[in-house]
């Protein structure tokens, strides 16, 4: 498909979208079951008897309790818990390096029965602390509302990241074998701590961690209820090739000498690719789609909130201003730069013209410093490692400027010698692209919640869109009885942007698991000047610091409702 059919074809999806957002919302249908019935508390028995612990492969480092207020989370303090740390699976492998999965498990004194696997991002590789930060700007946490947490470092150590990919069973590990290893283990530390085990269990993160809540449900159904899946890159290897043909086409314009200091070591330096596409020039461009776009939703407020309205409205090569003879000042962009901005959006493909990963949508988010971090410095610096090392078979290095993607796609979907698996097989969700496996899971009555900036720069709001198309049609058009999907307009890679990126999307999803009370509108905020988990520096200034948004469950749109103050987001409803 050109890119031009593409745009055309994401044109009439977008007609369609803003025809549904001027209907009625759709009716709400009965959910599978009247929900599965809400999790009951109990209290922690004794937090050190926990060093005795014994599990399959499992060993008990310590065990220790931690005083409620000793610890503060968005400027809230925690409650008393008891925080447990250990491994499983220690071994020797293939490369004589030694590996294991370790874990910290955060029991709280006075527990509501429910237990929550944080799946972290990027390459893993550390325990972070198993306070179940959720999605956005911090608001709270699972620990924070009574959840057992466990964290891990999915089978390797930040000095092990990423050579771990050489290792075939470390990268098992990491693709989705230590959550299958550590959720047996972490139900059964929660029985011997309460005496009883979870009676409800949830999974989620953002990025890497919200691939780690999709894969769960596709290979591990009958372990949990609800499935929180942020910025989900579920087709990482595919997304880590487009960011390599992205930079490709950067460097096609950028100023060609120039650099920039590498970001993990400041006595190198990288080819500086955002001098293709200037911070300025992105303004301009996010100025323009507001221009364009921003009273869609019926309301002139700075935010795009019909993002698939604004993909059939906006044309890049008519609606930025190009530069003329005076050349490039930051207000325009250049027949070149266009036709590349426009094929990056429009998104990455083979020289035989074969897709390989979705389209971006435009919003003005593209403004964003983690959205530049993501396009021109990441792509030099952490896709080439994480593809040669991790998602292709066999393992070789990867020069950016140089890869053949072709070569590379084959290599991702590749098995070869004691890489029994590929890449593409250890990190996708079996089904991905027909997600009829997904059936039981909704039949038994688990719930899916999915969210994702619209300017997400490296995992595709699109390619989130999409999926949630294809499980709409595998569960014969009842998908919203199952999965709800929250774009979020502005954001950036799980947060920050011109947008409303705090929001808490657990609460919801436990509602509808427990109750059977599905999610449709919940409310986002800023991080204004003396948000307690700190502000967000790129808000516009005529915004409010206590500006709210509804989020609201793909297909309907946040549409103003002509009275009340646009700062609020009861003056919005979904549509």
């Amino acid at each position: 498909m050109t890119r031009t059919s593409c745009r055309t074809a994401l044109g009439a999806l977008a007609a369609a979208a803003l025809a549904a957002c001027t209907s009625t919302p759709p009716q709400e249908a009965a959910p599978v079951a009247r929900g599965l019935g809400a999790a009951k508390g109990a209290a922690l028995r004794n937090c050190a008897e926990l060093k005795a612990f014994a599990f399959e492969q499992t060993s008990i480092d310590s065990a220790a309790p931690v005083a409620a207020g000793a610890q503060v989370q968005g400027g809230k303090p925690l409650p008393a818990y008891c925080l447990v740390t250990g491994s499983m699976n220690r071994r020797q492998g293939s490369d004589g390096r030694e590996y294991a999965i370790g874990f910290e498990m955060r029991l709280p004194q006075a527990w509501n029965g429910r237990f929550y696997y944080q799946a972290n991002g990027g390459l893993d590789g550390n325990v972070v602390p198993a306070l179940g930060a959720l999605g956005g700007g911090p608001v709270t946490g699972a620990l924070m509302q009574g959840f057992a947490v466990i964290s891990s470092n999915a089978g390797h150590t930040a000095a092990q990241t990423p050579v771990f990919g050489l290792e075939p069973q470390a990268r098992l590990d990491y693709g989705y074998q230590a959550v299958m290893k550590l959720t047996p283990m972490a139900k059964a530390l929660i029985a011997q701590a309460y005496g009883k085990g979870p009676d409800r269990s949830y999974i989620g993160g953002c990025s890497n961690g919200g691939r780690h809540a999709m894969v769960a449900a596709a290979r591990l159904g009958e372990q949990y209820d609800g499935y929180l899946a942020g910025a989900p890159g579920y087709r990482l290897p595919h997304a880590a090739l487009a960011q390599l043909w992205g930079a490709q086409q950067w460097n096609r314009i950028a100023t060609q000498g120039a650099t920039t200091r590498h970001p993990m070591n400041p006595n190198a330096t990288i080819p500086d690719l955002g001098t293709a596409f200037t911070a300025r020039e992105r303004q301009s461009v996010a100025q323009s789609i507001v221009q364009r776009c921003d009273a869609l939703d019926g309301a002139s407020d700075g935010m795009v909130l019909a993002t698939q309205a604004c993909q059939a409205a906006f044309d890049i090569r008519r609606d930025v201003p190009s530069c003329g003879a005076a050349g490039r000042d930051g207000s325009c962009l250049t027949p070149d730069q266009k036709s590349v901005v426009a094929a990056v959006f429009a998104g990455a493909r083979a020289p035989s013209g074969e897709a390989l990963y979705s389209p971006f949508p435009y919003d003005p988010g593209v403004a964003g410093s983690n959205w530049a971090t993501w396009k021109f410095v990441n792509p030099l610096v952490l896709d080439p490692v994480a593809v040669g090392t991790v998602f292709t078979a066999p393992p070789a290095p990867v020069d950016t400027r140089s890869a053949d993607i072709a070569f590379l796609l084959r290599k991702v979907h590749a098995v070869d010698g004691p890489y029994r698996e590929s890449g593409a097989q250890l990190m996708m969700p079996p089904g991905q692209q027909d997600p009829r496996n997904l059936a039981p899971l909704a039949q038994r009555g688990a719930k899916m919640v999915l969210y994702h900036g619209v300017s997400d720069p490296v995992f595709s709001a699109e390619d989130t869109r999409q999926w949630y198309e294809r499980l709409d049609r595998a569960l014969g058009g009842r998908a919203r009885e199952f999965a709800r999907y929250f774009p979020v307009p502005g954001m950036n890679h799980c947060s920050a942007g011109p947008a409303a990126d705090q929001f808490d999307l657990l609460a919801p999803l436990v509602r509808w698991v427990e109750d059977g009370v599905p999610p449709q509108a919940v409310t986002a905020s800023v991080r204004g000047e003396g948000n307690p988990g700190g502000a967000n520096a790129e808000l516009p200034a005529g915004w409010s610091p206590q500006r709210t948004r509804p989020l609201c469950a793909y297909p309907t749109v946040a549409r103003y409702m002509g009275i009340g103050s646009v700062e609020d987001a009861s003056s919005f409803a979904c549509r």
